[in-house]
């Protein structure tokens, strides 16, 4: 006791220790935060008992009440799938028209279209189905296979240009820089900037007119608005895929663009894709 240093001014024993002249007291901790910390001590104790607490080499403990939050989301999934089997059932069952004809069918489609789009779809057509450059805008009423119900999903199913399936929507524009010259891509191209009311020279659009009768109309049709059984674009609107301005189309007339959409119906099954479909076609530029 000789050797403990009594602190002058509040009469209390130091720890000893010293920083810069500066000594710590030895003040003892207060009764309620030290039956605290016992107490968390018995409760991790009475945790580690009761739930899954301890990793072992390949798993660890369960606890005497086998309970975990994973099994709780597990329970609760495996209810709302038994919830929503009826509806699930009657999706597969039924053609997409017979959807759309029940309106509570209709409804959970969209729900499921919905949440099965912002997994699968959002990645090209963007959260609000918008599109990009290169993926279309699912919102507006240029479809280039149609835009009912059932063309919609008969594309997701086997998809465009998706080599894998042998019913995949199938067009391909040919390279005209392999067919016409220089001079004659840039008349087409400026003619084809003119119909949607675009910017173009004037002095080639007569001579692309009769470039476009020649070789273009077979596809996009003599007005020009295209056709939708082979995936040909109608060019007589403001709405372009890859091109807009007149250097932008003679670069897709010369060598072409083809983008590929995956064939959904391998990927997600049957069920899935008649709810993207009636979910698609719910946006407001289906027909």
């Amino acid at each position: 006791m000789a050797n403990k240093h009594i602190d002058e001014v509040s009469g209390v024993e130091t720890t000893g220790h010293s920083w810069d002249g500066i000594r710590e007291l030895n003040n003892p901790l207060p009764a309620w935060w030290v039956w605290t910390f016992y107490f968390t001590i018995v409760w991790a104790i009475g945790y580690m008992v009761i739930y899954p607490a301890i990793p072992l080499v390949s798993g660890n403990t369960q606890g005497i009440w086998g309970w975990s939050s994973r099994g709780a989301v597990n329970a609760d999934l495996t209810a709302a799938k038994a919830a929503q089997a009826q509806f699930v059932d009657q999706i597969a069952a039924k053609d997409v028209a017979g959807i759309l004809a029940d309106d509570n069918l209709r409804q959970f489609a969209i729900a499921g279209g919905a949440a099965a789009f912002k997994v699968n779809c959002v990645q090209c057509h963007g959260s609000g189905a918008a599109g990009s450059p290169g993926y279309p805008n699912l919102n507006d009423n240029d479809w280039l296979w149609g835009g009912s119900a059932d063309a919609i999903y008969t594309t997701l199913t086997h998809g465009i240009r998706y080599a894998s399936d042998a019913d995949t929507r199938v067009s391909e524009m040919p390279a005209f820089a392999d067919i016409l010259n220089a001079d004659q891509v840039g008349q087409v191209a400026a003619y084809a900037a003119s119909l949607a009311g675009g910017q173009a020279d004037a002095a080639k659009v007569e001579a692309g007119k009769t470039v476009f009768a020649e070789n273009c109309a077979s596809c996009h049709g003599e007005d020009a608005k295209g056709g939708r059984d082979f995936g040909a674009p109608n060019l007589t609107d403001a709405i372009a895929l890859y091109a807009a301005d007149e250097a932008a189309i003679a670069a897709q007339i010369a060598k072409p663009k083809h983008g590929v959409m995956p064939a959904w119906g391998a990927r997600l099954g049957d069920t899935t894709v008649k709810q993207l479909a009636v979910y698609v076609h719910s946006l407001g530029g289906g027909e």
